[in-house]
């Protein structure tokens, strides 16, 4: 079978290659700029030879051997210019071979800082977490930077996320690179003593991850960011095996992964929670997830990413949506909220309370929330007013809500005024 190669698909291989690629060039440089251009070059090259010479057998490989050396090449015209420029003193006593203008001893020498082979988990997408989401870093930019460097998000795809205007991101992004270069962090897992302090962004951007992968059209990234996530998850249970919000974070991506086929029928279209196919989750992650929840519960020290999972627990033991214990869901969103009291979390609690106490409790809760900005608010909200017979409001609430929805099936969901009883599930579980 003949496999073509076009755009498209160099671009899936992109999505799914990028972030690899620029993790490993920046341990063997220790320069995001000088990883991130490599990599988009050799994309560049493949993009013009892959078409007539066909896919190599190791697309990822052939990307990340040749944007190291076209890296190597950048580094060796420089290193060139400084011996043309300073031939005298490269010749004085003690400088001559010195192998100054060797780009492999350069590239020694940029490495000097980074990780050894002592590290305990050799895995450099998860060093480019930790760097990206170094203390030193805001918040927002930790997130940004992490997504655009190992999520493999354009510039545009992240300022939408964050939503504002690409330029601004765009100067967002050329700020944190820099911190990082001016402030030296290093390229490196912390040692167990720092882990603690530094868990909860990276633990962020692993769920923000995760949910990015969601919302990404089948296809095209959506697979590979919802496995990476969860890889990036099993790995930092390995490492802090003692943490029990890494264990619950790793639940809540299984348990949520475990439906996530089950949430597209075949013409593309969205099934929301109320109307899918049990049958289709798969048992063995939910087995898993359901595992690490139980683990976490005899440890009795709970937190939001435990409690979600719990909430994702009780879901996955309904054999079907009626049979929802939704008055234990209340009582798992009273103590995450909490402990995590953000209007988010208060919008996925008033759902399941209207699930107890009936729709009209619930748009009271939801009408105080300033949650206007954010498509599921306005989901929500048409879902409630349309059980309570106001056809009208939930018309121009599904409205507002379909123009804000980040995917194009739930748009058509949304916009055909909700097929189902029930709202779509939510893309991610709120923080």
């Amino acid at each position: 079978m003949v496999v073509v190669v076009d755009e498209a698909m160099v671009g899936r291989i992109f999505r799914a290659e990028a972030g690899r690629s620029v993790a490993a060039l920046i341990r063997f440089f220790g320069d995001i700029d000088v990883a991130e251009d490599a990599v988009q070059e050799a994309f560049a090259i493949a993009l013009r030879r892959w078409p007539g010479e066909g896919l190599p057998p190791n697309p990822g490989g052939w990307i990340t051997t040749t944007a190291r050396m076209r890296a190597i090449d950048r580094l060796r015209r420089r290193t060139r210019e400084r011996v043309l420029l300073g031939e005298v003193a490269m010749l004085a006593p003690g400088t001559a071979g010195t192998g100054a203008d060797d780009p492999a001893r350069l590239v020694a020498d940029q490495a000097d800082d980074g990780p050894g082979e002592e590290d305990a988990v050799p895995d450099d997408r998860l060093r480019l977490i930790f760097t990206c989401c170094h203390p030193a870093l805001s918040t927002e930019a930790q997130v940004a930077l992490t997504l655009r460097l190992l999520g493999g998000l354009s510039t545009a795809q992240v300022a939408q996320s964050f939503l504002v205007a690409e330029p601004t991101m765009a100067q967002r992004l050329v700020r944190a690179k820099r911190k990082i270069k001016a402030a030296r962090i290093p390229y490196r897992v912390p040692a167990g003593h720092e882990l603690p302090a530094r868990l909860p962004p990276v633990l962020a951007v692993v769920y923000l991850i995760y949910n990015a992968g969601l919302t990404e059209p089948p296809g095209a990234a959506e697979p590979r960011l919802c496995a990476e996530a969860i890889r990036l998850a099993r790995v930092l249970a390995a490492l802090m095996p003692d943490e029990p919000e890494v264990a619950g974070l790793l639940a809540l991506l299984l348990l949520t992964e475990s439906r996530r086929a089950a949430r597209i029928a075949p013409d593309g279209s969205l099934v929301p929670l109320a109307d899918q196919d049990r049958s289709r989750w798969d048992r063995d992650m939910i087995d898993e997830g359901q595992a690490i929840v139980r683990r976490c519960l005899r440890r009795d020290r709970p937190g939001p990413y435990q409690i979600q999972a719990a909430v994702n627990a009780v879901h996955a033991d309904a054999g079907a949506f009626d049979r929802t214990d939704w008055s234990q869901i209340v009582a798992l969103y009273d103590h995450l909220f909490a402990a995590t009291p953000t209007p988010v979390v208060a919008l996925n609690r008033a759902i399941a309370i209207g699930e107890v106490r009936g729709p009209a409790a619930a748009l009271a809760l939801v009408d105080e929330l300033d949650l206007g900005h954010y498509y599921a608010f306005h989901a929500a909200r048409a879902d409630l007013l349309r059980r309570l017979g106001r056809d009208g409001e939930a018309a121009a609430a599904y409205r507002r809500a379909a123009a804000m929805a980040p995917t194009a099936a739930e748009r058509d969901f949304l916009g055909a005024g909700g097929r189902s009883r029930r709202s779509p599930e939510p893309s991610g579980n709120g923080s």
